[in-house]
């Protein structure tokens, strides 16, 4: 999930809303922009699913 802005010289920008890093300012097309976020690898993201992950194998085992 990305925030996205377009800055006063028309130029794009973009944040992460997991781990609020600015993955890119100064893009010139909304194309430039999808395809910085689509490389992007979040840390918090990963991190979150992992967690949740494992909490569903543990409770899959406890009601076993």
């Amino acid at each position: 999930m990305y925030s996205r802005t377009q800055n006063g010289n028309g130029r794009f920008s973009t944040r992460c809303l997991y781990c609020f890093l600015i993955i890119a300012a100064g893009l010139e097309t909304p194309h430039e922009v999808d395809r910085v976020e689509a490389t992007h690898i979040c840390p918090e993201k990963a991190l979150a699913e992992l967690m949740a992950h494992e909490k569903s194998c543990q409770i899959q085992e406890e009601n076993s």
